[in-house]
């Protein structure tokens, strides 16, 4: 159970990530005493943490159309800042019809479209997704009972999931996941450089391999920005901060990152919604730089 409400997890697969990711790193082979790996002037370290991250999914309305030319236009107000959303509603709404994907096409964007929620939160596919997928099952009903040529205006379905997306859940349903971290510190200058990150998550179905593995790295990218180069200062005068500009706040550039792995165990989770998944934008990030930290003092001390 989750010790904050006492409510049993939806799934829980810690264990299992944490294993996996042991076997892939080739954490059993390790000398985990201080100082006892060196290349040259490099103290070589390593470093593991457990991740979760909270299962969120808001409100959102979406309409599917069949159209006679045989294919199908799906609509919704959803926002892609970069993760895939186009392409993963995309296979919702087509896996959800029955058709193949190139049938479907996909409208997001406009404050025109059934309204839905922002993107962030790791809660845009969970939230969007929902209504997109009882739009289009509606509609695979709809067309089931349809008999002869489809009208002009093709025919249509609508689904909203307020009251359901954001209703009391019995659960506590969350993503997991574990770091691993092999980390050099340079014995004169002191510089720290990570030489390889692996991940693996238990984030519920994984809808699209290749966009799943882009938000991972995507995710652990950042955790290595804010375990090595991300920070803020207060100016005191003015009371504002000095880092303003990308030239002043270091985020990971190509040379900071080195090599980066993300797998993850693909869970069947029946608490969540239609598609079965979890947000994974964050889960990626939240155990990287506890991964990271720690494999330093266990180089250098």
């Amino acid at each position: 159970t989750e010790p904050d409400s006492g409510k049993p997890f939806s799934s829980r697969h810690l264990v299992e990530c944490l294993r996996e990711g042991a076997r892939r790193f080739g954490w059993d082979g390790r000398d985990p005493r201080p100082r006892s790996r060196r290349e040259g002037p490099l103290l070589l370290g390593t470093g593991v943490a457990a991740a979760m991250y909270p299962v969120m999914a808001w409100p959102s309305a979406a309409a599917a159309r069949a159209l006679p030319d045989g294919t199908f236009l799906v609509r919704v107000n959803a926002t892609d800042i970069g993760t895939g959303a186009r392409t993963v509603l995309a296979q919702v709404g087509a896996d959800a019809l029955g058709v193949p994907l190139e049938r479907v096409r996909i409208e997001i964007g406009s404050t025109e479209l059934p309204s839905a929620s922002l993107a962030g939160g790791s809660s845009g596919t969970a939230s969007w997704g929902w209504p997109v997928h009882e739009a289009c099952d509606r509609l695979a009903r709809r067309l089931a009972g349809h008999a002869g040529p489809l009208p002009e205006q093709g025919l249509e379905a609508h689904a909203d999931t307020r009251g359901t997306a954001d209703a009391e859940s019995a659960w506590s349903r969350h993503a997991f996941g574990a770091h691993f971290a092999e980390v050099t510190v340079d014995t004169v200058t002191g510089e720290v450089r990570v030489a390889r990150l692996l991940g693996v998550y238990a984030a519920g179905h994984i809808l699209n391999a290749r966009t799943a593995r882009s938000q991972f790295v995507g995710g652990m990218t950042m955790g290595l920005g804010m375990a090595l180069t991300e920070g803020s200062t207060m100016d005191v005068a003015f009371g504002d901060f000095p880092e303003s500009d990308l030239a002043s706040y270091h985020v990971p550039v190509h040379a900071d990152v080195a090599e980066i792995e993300a797998h993850w165990i693909d869970e069947d989770d029946p608490h969540l919604n239609p598609m079965g998944s979890k947000g994974i934008g964050e889960i990626g990030i939240v155990g990287t730089a506890a991964a990271v930290s720690p494999s330093c003092p266990a180089s250098a001390t």
